[in-house]
């Protein structure tokens, strides 16, 4: 049998956007999501957007019961920035602590321990036509609606993230147009990871200045990467893959200074960012207490087949192709490669280079497109869900059992809910949502989860 500590945590996350709804009930702003729904709703999935998402704003009661049911002892979800603070740095929205209020002290009565993030791709609309992270003004923005979060909350959260996959808003918002601001700007997209980064060190000043006695850290989503062969150019390769895809965020969070690597590179192309010391010195000073991981797929590349075109705007591809295994375990739904063994990997990454920190897993999943055919006498028979946890959940276990000091595991996502260009297409939850009635069942995978739970182990 595998098993985990009695004190393991089991649970899963989401995002204000992606399951609150509400959008403009009770005082709540604009964030971009919003805006860039109202303004070209055709880049959505059927044109659905966020504006009822999961309706964990009207139901949480009942979603926080199905937490219990499904096993939690412990559930990350957000807070709305565009909620809290309608105008970015002025007046706090009561209604909105009213509702976070009761939110965790109804997790509590229920056992669950409430983890918090702060920012989850949802930039106010207001913040963003400052120039949102290319603003340096912006940061100071983030840094006291963080303050508010912890002078309000603080008192029962003890545990919080500053951040959710930084480096999803650095490159599809500045490098690749996926999401809005959608621009192709490698000097901005360097610009507002250096803000990034700062703005989280400034969250956390401002959290151990209160002394609450809890925890902050942040999440990022790392993706090893595997080089093609031991060929020194396929090595070169992944290495360089690592320096973006990982190091850059994790190495200031964790060590509080970047990667000397990275930053000759970003020297070469003219690239570095607007910067004092003094703001380096507050990234060196505050760094995190543990680190949430997200994983779902790995990274592999191979030395380039071809010279970069020069006259394009930089890429971190200059310098490596990306590489398809042949052979590979794939999700055919959500194309991405399965690779269980990744998520041990990354245990072994953060004992022996980054000080053996406590952190966890916030986020593992599997998409499924269509997952109604699986509906038998009205539950969806998702065993391959539950194949997907058991798989990794072996990897992570052994990678525990040599010495990493991973403290749980949380599961992408509670509920299907709705995610960002792809609204419904891919299906994650434990529970599924009927859209049309907004009726919850609890999926196979939610019950066996709940097992899973209970015995700390399978």
């Amino acid at each position: 049998m595998i098993k985990f500590k009695d004190n393991f945590y089991f649970g899963s996350a989401s995002s204000a956007t992606q399951s609150e709804g509400a959008w403009n009930e009770e005082g709540k702003g604009k964030n971009i999501w919003d805006y860039w729904y109202e303004t070209e709703r055709f880049r959505f999935h059927n044109e659905i957007g966020p504006y009822e998402a999961s309706t964990f704003y009207k139901n949480y009661k009942e979603d926080i019961k199905l937490l219990k049911e499904t096993g939690h002892n412990s559930f990350r979800f957000s807070i709305s920035w565009s909620r809290l603070v309608p105008d970015g740095f002025g007046e706090i929205n009561k209604k909105a602590v009213e509702f976070y209020n009761n939110v965790i002290d109804e997790m509590l009565i229920n056992d669950i321990e409430p983890f918090i993030n702060l920012f989850h791709f949802d930039m106010p609309m207001c913040m963003q036509e400052l120039g949102g992270w290319e603003n340096r003004e912006v940061v100071e923005h983030y840094a006291n609606f963080a303050k508010i979060c912890f002078e309000n909350f603080g008192d029962r959260v003890k545990r919080w993230f500053t951040f959710n996959e930084p480096i999803v808003h650095v490159e599809c918002g500045y490098l690749l147009g996926y999401h809005y601001p959608y621009k192709v700007d490698p000097k901005g997209a360097v610009q507002v990871a250096y803000h990034t980064s700062l703005a989280s060190a400034l969250a956390i000043k401002n959290y151990k200045e209160l002394n609450q006695k809890g925890k902050i850290g942040i999440i990022l989503n790392l993706s090893p990467c595997y080089p093609r062969s031991e060929n020194k150019w396929d090595l070169k390769a992944s290495f360089i893959a690592n320096l973006f895809a990982n190091k850059s965020f994790l190495d200031p969070a964790v060590k509080g200074c970047f990667s000397e690597e990275l930053i000759e590179i970003i020297k070469k192309h003219e690239l570095m960012p607007n910067y004092i010391k003094e703001d380096l010195d507050i990234i060196a000073n505050n760094t995190v207490d543990y680190l949430g991981v997200n994983y779902y797929q790995p990274r592999r590349v191979a030395a380039r087949a071809s010279l970069p075109n020069l006259e394009a705007p930089f890429m971190p591809e200059y310098y490596y192709d990306y590489y398809v295994m042949p052979g590979r375990k794939i999700n055919p739904h959500r194309g991405w490669e399965i690779f269980e063994k990744g998520i041990y990997d990354i245990a072994l990454n953060i004992r022996d280079n980054y000080g053996n920190i406590e952190w966890l897993i916030t986020e593992n999943g599997m998409g499924v497109e269509g997952e109604e055919k699986f509906l038998v006498d009205g539950i969806i028979q998702d065993d391959y869900r539950i194949d997907f946890y058991k798989d990794h959940l072996r990897w992570l276990h052994k990678g525990i059992e040599q010495g990493s000091n991973c403290i749980g595991y949380h599961v992408w996502t509670f509920i299907d809910n709705w995610s960002w260009l792809n609204a419904y297409k891919n299906r994650y939850g434990l529970v599924s949502l009927d859209l049309n009635t907004q009726k919850r069942t609890i999926k196979k995978s939610g019950k066996w989860y709940k097992e899973l739970s209970e015995k700390k182990g399978f």
